[in-house]
């Protein structure tokens, strides 16, 4: 097992477990608090027999399904069960589980201790990591969400082993991006062993995982509350998001998209060769991950519009300085539509 942990300006101090097990979530867990999980229904089903000692509220798994009135509803479960301001709250699931129970745990009775067991590629290398958690609000990704750090992250290796296959490789879309942010090495060893981690190779993984989160736990401990560095770590999500409300495809699928079109855009404006944006349309083709969508410039443009990185009539978005180099950059929706 290896741990990183982020130091917290705003909140506690949270620490990644990467290769933990599930088996040992009792260690991470306050021995004086009562606990309930707040888990992922297939998860539920896989692996209740080792949480049977837990009391557990089941979280609806579907994207549209991340919304006020799913919180609603949980809250009011924690309710019916007596939960109160000592009560421990451990989100179990991928990253829409996570993303839920962290925001239940921030706004219930004004905010309760929290943790994660993080289930999903996706959910390990992004979406549990670095406190940020929301819900989304007439389609619209992550407009409603506050900053909260779980106390502890558990990424447990073995358990990746029964996503679905789609779900798995959707997740190695977050594994290119960290790559294509900050480290030109991790992106050409991702190729280099395509086939160890297409077979799912734990020892390869632990290795990708852990380097995914320090990553990322780098850049938010410089930054948690997106002001500025953070920032990179949206590369390919603005499209993506945009993306992800037509249901077209998954978070993955859609940031898969989303690095290509950023890389276009890049390569547009001088910063990314064309040799560069086929290797990367390459690598995540050979991941049978999209790399186009039919969606329309015009739709993609105006869901946009609602992103939050949006200032009146422009957006910050993060472009490709390269392979291992990115850089956020104001653009008018004008220019926008004209790079595409």
């Amino acid at each position: 097992m290896k741990c990183i942990q982020i130091n917290s300006q705003f909140s506690s101090t949270s620490k990644v477990l990467i290769g933990e097990s599930i088996l040992n979530l009792s260690r991470y867990l306050p021995s004086s608090c009562r606990i309930i999980l707040l888990i992922d229904e297939n998860v539920d089903r896989l692996y209740s027999n080792m949480l049977s000692s837990y009391q557990r509220v089941t979280v609806p798994l579907f994207e549209k399904n991340k919304t006020l009135a799913a919180v609603e509803n949980l809250a009011k479960q924690l309710l019916d069960l007596g939960a109160d301001r000592s009560t421990y709250i451990v989100g179990v699931g991928g990253g829409i589980t996570c993303d839920i129970a962290n925001f239940v745990a921030s706004i219930f009775m004004r905010g309760i201790r929290c943790g994660l067991v993080s289930t999903t590629l996706l959910s390990q290398l992004d979406a549990s990591i670095g406190g940020k958690n929301g819900v989304n609000l007439s389609g619209y990704k992550n407009i409603l969400g506050v900053f909260n750090q779980p106390e502890f992250v558990i990424c447990d290796i073995d358990m990746l082993l029964t996503l679905p296959e789609r779900e798995y490789r959707a997740g190695l879309s977050e594994l290119i991006k960290a790559a294509l942010i900050t480290d030109s090495s991790l992106f050409y060893n991702i190729i280099q062993d395509k086939k160890r981690i297409l077979s799912k190779d734990i020892d390869i993984l632990t290795h990708l995982i852990y380097r995914g989160v320090e990553i990322k736990a780098d850049i938010v401990r410089h930054d948690e509350r997106e002001s500025g560095e953070r920032r990179k770590l949206n590369l390919g999500h603005t499209f993506a998001h945009a993306i992800e409300v037509s249901g077209e495809l998954n978070h993955g699928e859609a940031v898969s998209v989303g690095l290509v079109i950023a890389a276009n855009i890049s390569h547009n404006l001088g910063l990314l060769t064309k040799e560069e944006v086929v290797e990367i349309e390459n690598l995540l083709q050979s991941f049978e991950l999209p790399v186009k969508t039919a969606i329309s410039r015009e739709i993609l443009l105006d869901t946009i519009r609602k992103d939050k990185k949006k200032q009146n009539d422009s957006i910050s978005f993060v472009l490709m300085n390269g392979i291992g180099n990115c850089e956020v950059r104001k653009l008018t929706f004008e220019e926008l539509s004209l790079l595409l």
